[in-house]
């Protein structure tokens, strides 16, 4: 690469007068040195457990609960009726920072109006309209790398949401296509120490969506750490949960626990 991260993206690129961004939402600031727990629900039964769940996250040590959307029609939905209102709810109940996944231009408008923050799928990476549509709200936005994009497109696709006005965009790492069987996907570590040398904006790993196997996740997660991530997205799964839509990919409580105090031994590492 020729040219100068500043030139090749103007936006996200390290320059002389923005080394680091911080990204200050609620009581934490992602990026300021302590990585951020964020817990991962795929889907849940019941407005009851959801509600049990989520204070049990929030004890348990995470900073912010993701309501993960599926991608197949035919997997689980969780509650017909889990409204952003309650969304809204369990935020004010538990003080949990909320992040929702937007797929369409037309989502963005309504969801905004609930949430902390708002994410941009893998799938949905080089979605140029939707990522200036996020870009003129102010939400920070996680944008996750797509399985087949270059760190080089990745940044480039958050120079479209910068470029629209919004400053407050996050990395995640959530793993590359490969050629093995052992993983879902391959995280890319590497990943990690380059966007710190060549980008200002925080990063983030996600490692049940890399492993697709829940006996790595606390593992890739340490290797984050070691490398320096702004924070860990994980998936969690509760055991009277019977939809399990990701159950092979997500921690149980217990070892959700088990994670946060990981990354709590580890929270100096960025500084």
């Amino acid at each position: 690469m020729s040219q100068p991260a500043k030139e090749l993206y103007p936006l996200a690129g390290k320059s002389d007068k923005l080394e680091k961004s911080i990204i200050g939402i609620g009581d934490i600031g992602i990026g300021s040195g302590e990585p951020t727990v964020i817990a991962d629900f795929c889907a849940i039964e019941s407005r009851e457990k959801f509600f049990t769940a989520a204070v049990s996250l929030k004890e348990a040590g995470a900073e912010v609960l993701r309501y993960e959307l599926q991608l197949s029609p035919y997997s689980s939905q969780g509650l017909e009726d889990l409204s952003l209102e309650m969304l809204a709810e369990v935020k004010e109940e538990t003080g949990l920072l909320i992040a929702t996944e937007v797929m369409d231009i037309r989502q963005v408008e309504s969801i905004a109006e609930y949430v902390d923050i708002l994410q941009i799928g893998s799938q949905n990476m080089q979605n140029y309209p939707l990522l200036r549509e996020v870009g003129n709200y102010n939400l920070p936005v996680i944008l996750k790398r797509g399985m087949s994009a270059t760190i080089r497109e990745w940044l480039l696709a958050a120079e479209y949401i910068l470029d629209a006005g919004n400053q407050d965009v996050i990395l995640c790492e959530q793993g590359i296509k490969c050629f093995q069987q052992y993983t879902e996907n391959l995280l890319d570590i590497s990943a990690v120490p380059i966007i710190r040398q060549l980008s200002h904006l925080p990063v983030i790993i996600d490692p049940s969506q890399a492993a697709g196997r829940s006996d790595l996740i606390i593992p890739l997660a340490k290797a984050g750490l070691a490398a320096g991530v702004d924070g860990v997205m994980v998936e969690v799964h509760f055991e009277t949960d019977e939809t399990f839509c990701t159950r092979d990919q997500s921690l149980t409580l217990s070892q959700f626990e088990d994670l946060v105090e990981v990354i709590g031994a580890n929270r100096n590492v960025l500084s």
